[in-house]
């Protein structure tokens, strides 16, 4: 029961700590309201995550 509970705890504190830092940190910078910081703050992570799952088959088939 230990182990399946340090996973979750972990995802808590990093999740509550960028959590804080958006909330307090984040309107100190001075980042436009504009359409394309819009989208590029949308699609940016899914971007990410697809480009680490492709290069992560493209490991395995090897």
């Amino acid at each position: 029961m230990n182990s399946n509970i340090s996973p979750i705890l972990k995802v808590f504190t990093l999740s509550a700590a960028l959590s804080l830092a958006i909330k307090y940190a984040g309107p100190s910078l001075s980042i436009p309201s504009t359409d394309l910081n819009a989208l590029i703050a949308v699609f940016t992570p899914s971007i990410i995550l697809a480009a680490i799952l492709g290069w992560r088959s493209r490991q395995q088939q090897q």
